[in-house]
């Protein structure tokens, strides 16, 4: 039996174009780990679906979540410290800090998308994104962009 501590100060840091990831680890018996982002004003992701469910908990700032439902306008949700938000899979969705200060929340989300931030995932952030490299990774993890607009 095993426990792991991770403390404030601890885990692996990378950032996905301005949003810091800090992963904190997987839950022992599943596929899930659970990662920490902090969200700059301004930032977010494009409108995509993936396979993986995933689950945000907001713990500072207001996060924008959009869901793109078929045949009808975006639904976005602003969500306030406190607020979870579940994503199914394959949901077209997308989320933006729209705020002029800072998010961070908690995001459970399956392995396969773990992968997917750390193929991206660089050092420093990153003033504009290498569309092309992003692309790519999206390509190689079954992340598909949406064509609508946020």
């Amino acid at each position: 039996m095993e426990i792991e501590v991770n403390s404030p100060d601890s885990g692996e840091t990378l950032w996905v174009v301005a949003d810091r990831i800090r992963f904190l680890g997987g839950l022992f018996g599943s596929d899930f780990e659970l990662i920490e982002v902090e969200v700059p004003p301004g930032s977010g992701t494009p409108p995509h679906t993936h396979a993986s469910p995933e689950m945000f908990y907001v713990v500072e700032g207001e996060l924008t979540v959009r869901h793109f439902a078929p045949g009808g306008s975006p639904k976005a949700t602003v969500a306030g410290p406190g607020t979870s938000i579940r994503v199914e899979p394959m949901a077209p969705h997308n989320y933006s800090n729209d705020s002029q200060a800072p998010v961070r929340m908690l995001v459970l989300v399956e392995r396969s998308m773990i992968a997917f931030f750390r193929d991206i995932g660089t050092s420093e952030p990153q003033a504009q994104p290498d569309f092309a490299r992003i692309g790519a990774a999206m390509q190689r993890h079954n992340i598909d962009a949406l064509t609508m607009a946020a």
